[in-house]
């Protein structure tokens, strides 16, 4: 079974993050690519760049971006390729918002557990 989690990519990389899974489309400003130790770049499943700009990263905008994204997620054939490379056990998907809880990367943590 995986157990998909969040972390933020700026946070030092550990043994028990498991499998490296970078959703931001941007990479992370000042974030060198040795120190991402990444095992995956998924820029495909991140929001499109208009509802990125839209959310802004606003606590208020927060329940209406979930649902947007979640159907940009639904329509997306890239889900299905980024699951199908999704080793068992831990997976950790790396973000660079400051916002630990209002952030994609938890909404899409939400969407591939309830797709597996």
């Amino acid at each position: 079974m995986t157990t998909i989690v969040t972390k933020r990519a700026y946070d030092p990389p550990s043994a028990k993050d498991g499998m490296r899974v970078l959703v931001d489309r941007l990479w992370p400003r000042g974030l060198r690519k040795d120190a991402a130790a990444l095992d995956l770049w998924a820029k495909d499943i991140a929001p499109t760049p208009a509802l990125r700009k839209w959310f802004d990263h606003r606590a208020d905008r927060f329940v209406e971006f979930k649902r947007r994204y979640r159907a940009e997620l639904k329509a997306n054939s890239a889900v299905a390729d980024v699951l199908a490379q999704m080793k068992r056990g831990k997976v950790s998907l790396l973000y660079a918002a400051r916002d630990p809880d209002i952030n994609h990367a938890v909404v899409l943590a939400e969407f591939l557990n309830k797709s597996r």
